[in-house]
């Protein structure tokens, strides 16, 4: 069952970032992140009643603490799109983001059978391949300055995977409220303070609304997957091969040709996941 929730968290939330991408074509980045969170927590809230629980003040410290560095990631990982080469920005941020669970999963001494140690490497290979859009060429050719801020955001992404698992299973989706919280407010004031516009047209509203609320079912999909005892190591992987269905849907929608080095990624992430849920 944790296999199942932590597939179909990468795959909502790869349709998210599709569509947040659509709509950061017709509306500020800020503007597009900002309301998309917020969208996100009010859909949290009509459904708490029903999917809360009772939280303890972990739960409520590790779900503030998740919501601001997947926040910071967030900031950090779109300056560096703005300042760097996408092409080695993308690949390296999602490698980073699947591999901090990983570690972290193994230090805490999470065993994990050998088929499942296979498929984990593949699908780290497999993030690369699939967020190459330039080919493998251009991270040859990648600076250390351009690496940094890519290592930084997905490190916080792979922080706010770690953050979460760090919650108790009876708080069900309860500590998504506190990290929505405080993402909204660390964007809201970054925004505030850089005079960065928070608004989106009446033409992106709609899609930033989808991709709010299509995150924030991608992030309690994956706190599920936690809670029903799935290791870190491969919930945590899993999540990460999102840009997987990015892609496939920039080629479905927008006719996006892919590189040969996206296609073995897509090659690659199937094989993973075949590997991953084979019985130790």
């Amino acid at each position: 069952m944790a296999v199942v929730l932590a597939l179909a968290s990468a795959v909502v939330y790869g349709a998210s970032d599709f569509l947040g991408g659509l709509a950061s074509r017709r509306a500020s980045v800020f503007g597009v992140v900002a309301l998309s969170q917020l969208a996100g927590l009010v859909a949290l809230l009509v459904l708490l009643p029903w999917l809360g629980g009772p939280v303890t003040a972990t739960d409520l410290w590790a779900g503030g603490a998740a919501g601001l560095a997947g926040a910071a990631g967030l900031l950090v990982f779109f300056r560096a799109l703005a300042g760097g080469v996408m092409s080695v920005v993308a690949p390296v941020t999602a490698v980073t983001a699947a591999a901090v669970p990983v570690l972290v999963g193994t230090l805490d001494g999470e065993r994990i059978g050998p088929w499942a140690g296979i498929g984990i490497g593949l699908a780290l290979v497999a993030v690369v391949l699939v967020s190459a859009e330039g080919g493998l060429s251009a991270l040859r050719g990648a600076r250390p300055a351009s690496l940094a801020p890519a290592l930084v955001a997905g490190a916080a992404f792979g922080l706010f995977f770690v953050l979460l698992d760090r919650t108790s299973a009876e708080a069900g989706l309860t500590p998504l409220v506190a990290a929505r919280i405080a993402s909204v407010t660390l964007v809201g004031a970054v925004a505030l303070a850089t005079g960065a516009p928070l608004r989106a047209g009446r033409a992106a509203l709609p899609l930033v609304v989808v991709s709010g609320v299509g995150d924030m079912t991608a992030n309690a999909l994956f706190l599920l997957a936690t809670q029903v005892g799935g290791p870190l190591a491969i919930t945590g992987v899993l999540a990460s091969l999102y840009p997987v269905t990015t892609v496939l849907l920039a080629q479905l929608v927008l006719r996006e040709r892919l590189v040969p080095a996206q296609l073995a990624g897509l090659a690659t992430a199937a094989a993973a996941v075949v590997l991953i849920t084979m019985p130790a």
